[in-house]
């Protein structure tokens, strides 16, 4: 969320930088400071009421202790008058206080401005690419066809069972998936991450804290009878384990990675794009996030994309960073770097990570602060990254690494399987 002091001081600047979405910015950026103009003059007002009372209530008492009984009785008048018309100023201010934090959460955080302007996903700039597509020739096959042929995963048994996007992973594919997810972890802790297990269902303040209540509520399975929400990544339970937390600036920054099953209803998805294990209700994913001082977030940013890169250099995949647009970025996020990867069966490029910086909107929201060693309290900058999502990272090693002897692994995933190359049962 953003925070109104920011609006009051950078209006200017963030209804431009908010325009780079594509969105009507101005007239919320004015409705929030129309309300609060409302709340503070609404708030003066009710100080000088209080304290007017307050100064009432210790002459009344002077007045009884020096007989005057009519003078201190005509004070208790005005006393009850005060009284009554604080409940209607404390009424109005709560709801001005409602109304702005409304307005404030329909606001999407302010882009960097290093984000470029744009539309959609066609508008993102490319960073650089790496690493060179197999020469498969005609003959390269969509990951879906060599899951049946090896016997990895069975989409009409996930139908079966559950529904469309929930396969089932059986004999290497799914020791493919535990293999990755080994892997993932081990680099994520070796570079400094701690890892945690976190619930995999979370409250509604949990969802708002990180922004997906109310912006992304149609996309997440929802248990009403207890009031919970599948988590549609870690991101979610990890980052709100500081919620309404004051750290030292000596616990930051705060580095946490973890393996978790993820559920988005993804609803609306059609087409090609959905075929096979490009587009899950359901799916595996090791997520990196981090708390860092606010001076430190880019910086950050940077060494959590190099944190990525690195592991798709070391699973030898094809792949392209994209600084995201802004039409194309997300509610909370003001500047996201996605890496995809080429997937040869398909001859196309597939995301399997998006990473990045939310500054303070996040924080804003779950009252995240640190104390500096000045004593001064501000809000801390979160981020968070996949490192990496399966799904789309599994299509592409059995895309790429097709071959007539059976589909060739990486050797950076051998230690943790008892195969090299996958061959036919």
């Amino acid at each position: 969320m953003l925070e109104i002091a920011k609006l009051r001081h950078a209006s200017e600047d963030l209804i431009e930088r908010l325009e780079k979405r594509g969105i009507q910015a101005r007239r919320l950026v004015q409705d929030a400071l129309e309300l609060d103009r409302q709340r503070r003059g609404n708030q003066a007002e009710l100080d000088q009421i209080q304290a007017r009372a307050n100064a009432i209530n210790k002459e009344i008492g002077q007045l009884f202790k020096r007989g005057q009984r009519e003078a201190a009785e005509a004070k208790k008048e005005e006393s009850t008058q005060l009284k009554t018309r604080s409940k209607e100023l404390q009424q109005t201010q709560d709801q001005l206080a409602q109304a702005l934090q409304n307005v404030l959460l329909e606001l999407p955080n302010a882009p960097h401005p290093s984000v470029p302007a744009g539309h959609s996903g066609e508008d993102n700039e490319e960073i650089r690419r790496e690493g060179s597509f197999p020469d498969l020739g005609a003959d390269a096959r969509p990951h879906w066809e060599l899951a049946q042929e090896y016997q990895l995963m069975d989409f009409d048994l996930g139908v079966k069972l559950a529904g469309a996007g929930f396969p089932v992973y059986t004999g290497a594919g799914a020791q493919l998936q535990r293999a990755l997810v080994n892997f993932f972890l081990q680099e994520n802790t070796r570079a400094g991450y701690r890892e945690y297990q976190p619930p995999l269902l979370v409250n509604a303040d949990s969802a708002y804290g990180t922004g997906q209540l109310p912006d992304k509520e149609g996309q997440m399975y929802h248990v009403q009878q207890d009031e919970l929400y599948a988590i549609p990544t870690s991101e979610v339970p990890l980052t709100n384990i500081f919620r309404d937390q004051m750290l030292a600036e000596a616990d930051l920054p705060q580095r946490l990675t973890a393996y978790t099953p993820c559920f988005r209803r993804e609803a609306g998805s059609y087409g090609k794009e959905v075929r096979g294990l490009n587009r899950l209700h359901q799916f595996d994913k090791v997520e990196l996030v981090q708390v860092v001082k606010p001076d430190e977030s880019y910086q950050v940013l940077d060494q959590m994309v190099a944190q990525v890169e690195a592991l798709l250099q070391k699973l030898e995949l094809p792949y392209r960073i994209l600084r995201l647009c802004g039409g194309d970025l997300g509610f909370t996020a003001a500047l996201t770097y996605d890496f995809e990867v080429w997937s040869a069966g398909q001859q196309r490029w597939l995301e399997v990570s998006s990473v990045s910086n939310f500054e303070t909107f996040q924080a804003q929201r779950m009252k995240i602060r640190y104390k500096t060693a000045d004593k001064q309290k501000e809000l801390v900058h979160t981020l968070n990254g996949s490192a990496l999502a399966l799904p789309r990272i599994v299509a592409a090693l059995l895309e790429n690494g097709q071959s007539p002897e059976g589909i060739q692994l990486p050797a950076a995933l051998h230690p943790f399987l008892p195969f090299k190359t996958i061959t036919r049962s």
